[in-house]
């Protein structure tokens, strides 16, 4: 029996890992004499990232490397073989993740200098313990309170590769053009889906959120 080709191999190392792999992790797992190089690597995922067009998965590259997962149109229908309903969060919850991902390193000083309101201890708690946030280091002021930094983990979770993915101010400045003019539009229509995309609008990074773990 021959052997697996390099495409193979990786595609059964990531279905196995069910997690985001990076390179460096997958050299490991060849030895010093079938070691490809990261060229090779690239160029096995790249074929395997052909194979999966069309299909219902597909492979991503996020902050944390490489993974394969179901395609974002499905999500609706496969979310359903989980009785257990996703985590919904708060808007106090999103607006402070939000101000940390576009302003970091941040302090919670600051954090509640920008919301105008105190930041309830259970948010840092929550987010750390989802492992979205972390510190990375100390204002040098007194007291010397934590900076607050995204983590590898919200890259993957949101299906990003960089901080850089992320929408610009000018695309929230039109999300929030856009959300008034619907409230004009429609000002006397309380209905509960557009409610919920309303809020999704407001805040650039909520609408992200909101759409991982709708």
């Amino acid at each position: 029996m021959s052997e697996p080709s390099l495409k193979l191999i990786l595609e059964a190392l990531l279905m196995a890992a069910g997690r985001a792999v990076p390179l460096d992790e997958m050299l490991e797992l060849f030895d010093n004499l079938t070691r490809p190089d990261r060229m090779q690597l690239r160029e096995a995922l790249d074929e395997l990232r052909r194979d999966y067009a069309g299909r219902a998965i597909e492979l991503a590259e996020t902050g944390g490397g490489f993974r394969i997962q179901v395609r974002e149109g499905f999500s609706q229908q496969v979310s359903r073989l989980w009785e257990e309903k996703p985590p919904r969060y708060s808007r106090a919850l999103l607006e402070t993740l939000a101000i940390i991902a576009y302003r970091q390193p941040i302090t919670r000083g600051e954090i509640e200098e920008i919301r105008g309101v105190a930041v309830s201890s259970n948010i840092i708690k929550t987010l750390s313990d989802r492992e979205w946030i972390r510190v990375v280091g100390h204002r040098d002021v007194p007291g010397r309170p934590a900076l607050l930094a995204t983590s590898r983990r919200f890259l993957d979770h949101f299906n990003l590769q960089g901080l850089d993915a992320l929408p610009t101010l000018a695309e929230i400045r039109e999300l929030e053009s856009i959300n008034r003019e619907l409230e004009l539009e429609y000002p006397e229509q309380p209905d509960p889906s557009r409610a919920a995309n309303t809020a999704q609008c407001d805040l650039g990074l909520e609408e992200v959120v909101l759409g991982f773990d709708a």
